[in-house]
């Protein structure tokens, strides 16, 4: 990962920590001080945000380590298994969380309504959530890193958690019912494990070798097609590899020809693709004569297993 790139994460994430702590603090204090269950748990979800950006943080310098014997691709993926780490962190304080509220209702704990300090705090918090957001996900498409666009999204996700204990306060005043709170309490743990899980899926199909953008066969396709010694492309391989892409294809070419205008052709083929995709980590196609057996090769995609346009 080149210099400037893990010192952008780096930044990045340090800017996360500080404002994520200092947001965990004034809520989980003030949740206490006000005696609000929902603020409490808007305040953990912060805290979770922090060791979010902590991984983030160390993963920057996995990441810049050079190809060596035992990972000659590098270490990009470890921003993918980051993401990973960051999701069950996630899903661990929404789940304590929700043992924890429900366990109140069940025994009728409600508290009292809590004071109007905590609708200060949460839109203290709301604002402050999303210019992290926001800074993050422009950070994280500048760069194309998962681990920060995770990160982006989680705390988006945690405006619309706070914009909801907002409304559970003034609902909770309204009708006096510190219930509500408890509820709220309750619903917001339950909408971070979802997020946390929606991460976990997202992150196991890269490290499956599974691609979001299947349009990109199609792209593969067009570009060969503009090379005319370049006869059927088949086995096509797309994997994802953190920012970057794997690509892996068979093409056939006359076999009449020498083995360097076979090279030159392949290039040409190459070159076609890359100026077509970006973020192009490496491109791999075996050359086959034209009309060889290809009965054995179940692996890749081939143009017919494409949908029609």
């Amino acid at each position: 990962m080149p210099k400037s790139r893990e010192k952008i994460i780096i930044k990045a994430s340090w800017i996360a920590i500080f404002g994520n702590a200092f947001l965990s603090v004034i809520k989980i204090v003030a949740g206490f001080l006000s005696g609000s269950l929902a603020l409490i748990a808007d305040g953990i979800d912060s805290a979770g945000d922090i060791l979010g950006s902590l991984i983030t943080l160390i993963t920057a310098r996995i990441i810049a380590r050079p190809p060596n014997l035992h990972h000659p691709y590098g270490y990009d993926k470890a921003d993918t298994i980051a993401s990973k780490i960051v999701a069950f962190l996630i899903f661990f304080a929404g789940a304590q969380l929700a043992i924890s509220s429900f366990q109140r209702l069940l025994d009728a704990e409600y508290g009292t309504i809590p004071s109007p300090i905590a609708a200060l705090v949460v839109l203290v918090s709301i604002l402050g959530k999303q210019l992290l957001a926001r800074y993050l996900k422009n950070t994280g498409r500048k760069i194309n890193s998962p681990m920060l666009l995770v990160n982006a999204e989680n705390m988006q996700n945690d405006v619309f958690v706070s914009i909801a204990v907002l409304l559970g306060l003034i609902f909770t005043h309204l009708f006096n019912l510190p219930i509500l709170d408890v509820t709220l309490a309750l619903l917001v743990s339950v909408y971070i494990m979802f997020v946390a899980i929606k991460i976990i899926i997202k992150s196991s199909k890269e490290l499956m070798d599974g691609v979001d953008d299947p349009g990109l066969y199609a792209t593969i396709l067009e570009a060969v097609g503009e090379i005319p010694e370049a006869k059927n492309p088949h086995r096509l391989r797309v994997r994802k590899m953190a920012q970057y892409y794997v690509i892996a294809l068979d093409i056939e070419i006359d076999g009449k020809k020498s083995l360097n205008e076979a090279h030159n052709i392949a290039h040409d083929v190459e070159d076609e693709i890359r100026h077509r995709i970006a973020n192009i980590y490496d491109i791999l196609i075996h050359v086959e004569p034209t009309g060889a057996d290809r009965s054995h090769e179940p692996f890749g995609v081939s143009p017919t297993d494409l949908p029609p346009k």
